[in-house]
């Protein structure tokens, strides 16, 4: 569906809801035990506002994803992307505020921008909303290398396969963990994300395609199997994403296959007075993220920043028209 200005409306009638068994699903299938999706948990948590579950902040990107690809195919924009190699899927996602079960949510994509300096891009602005209010924007771009974290030097890498696994490796600055794909955990994340799991996988012709959001998707579980060996206290001191910014290798998604092993490293970065949220002085506490297949090649790179929920509400609190974009989790 189109607006006048062209713009790609495609939830508006109908809307979209996640319902609590979509989170179930979801948090089941990347192993997130985070208490924020938990049904009796949530209410373990100190001073939490939410009032309930709330959706996982990778299942909104999956969900992102889905609708996207839907744009591509009837913009044929798609082909643009095979033709030109426009190798690397990009996502800029910020989180404005969190969105509870049985709310209708409605997606805007705006027109796609076509920018050939200094390299060929495909851009699109993505706004989610829930009853009046916006619950996350970004951009999704398309590119022919990397956007975030192109940088990063991994060819040093010992082979991760002798590595212990929930180790913390390369002099200490990563920490490791081993995870493996499974059809059905993908097939039941999708389901959960409201993305049509038989346009990825059909037995009967022997299709399967894995989505570019669900290897990344892990890693929500991964920083919370390194909080647990931290001994940090997921119910006093909970933490919530403000930013995802994603960069996936789509060549390398279609090679995975069931039971394959993905690697996943990750970093956190030292706390910085010139890195906080939105201009406030809340610390971020950003993390670098990676995710690599059994030959070191990179599958995704991502940055992801948290802060204390606690921090967030101490500032609204003390300053009433302060906005926090650092509901999801």
């Amino acid at each position: 569906m189109f607006n006048n200005n062209n713009d790609y409306l495609p939830m508006k009638n109908p809307l979209f809801t996640f319902e609590q068994i979509h989170i179930e699903v979801a948090r089941n299938a990347t192993d997130d035990f985070n208490l924020f999706h938990d049904k009796h948990k949530w209410l373990e948590i100190t001073h939490n506002p939410f009032k309930g579950p709330i959706v996982l902040g990778f299942q909104l990107t999956t969900f992102l994803e889905y609708q996207m690809r839907l744009y591509r195919e009837a913009q044929h924009e798609d082909q643009i992307i095979a033709d030109k190699q426009l190798r690397y899927s990009n996502y800029q996602i910020n989180f404005v505020n969190a969105l509870r079960p049985r709310q209708d949510i409605s997606l805007e994509i705006k027109k796609t921008l076509i920018n050939t300096i200094p390299d060929l891009t495909l851009t699109n602005r993505v706004t989610i909303k829930s009853q009046g209010k916006t619950i996350l924007l970004g951009y999704k771009k398309e590119t022919q290398t990397p956007l975030f974290l192109a940088d990063t030097e991994l060819s040093h890498l010992p082979a991760l396969a002798s590595l212990p696994d929930k180790s913390f490796v390369m002099d200490g600055n990563f920490f490791l963990k081993r995870k493996r794909m499974h059809n059905g955990n993908v097939k039941n994340f999708l389901s959960g994300s409201l993305a049509e799991q038989s346009d990825y996988f059909d037995e009967l012709t022997q299709m399967a395609n894995y989505p570019e959001i669900f290897p990344c998707s892990l890693t929500s579980g991964v920083l919370l199997e390194k909080a647990l060996l931290e001994n940090h206290d997921f119910k006093s001191n909970p933490m919530v994403y403000t930013s995802h910014d994603i960069s996936v290798d789509r060549w390398l998604v279609k090679r995975i296959k069931n039971n394959d092993k993905i690697y996943i490293l990750v970093k956190q970065l030292p706390e910085s007075k010139e890195n906080t949220l939105n201009h406030t002085t809340i610390l971020l506490r950003t993390y670098e993220c990676f995710g690599l297949l059994e030959n070191n090649e990179i599958l995704f790179r991502m940055k992801l920043n948290l802060v204390p929920l606690e921090e967030i509400i101490k500032t609204l609190s003390g300053k009433k028209n302060v906005k926090a974009s650092a509901l999801a989790v």
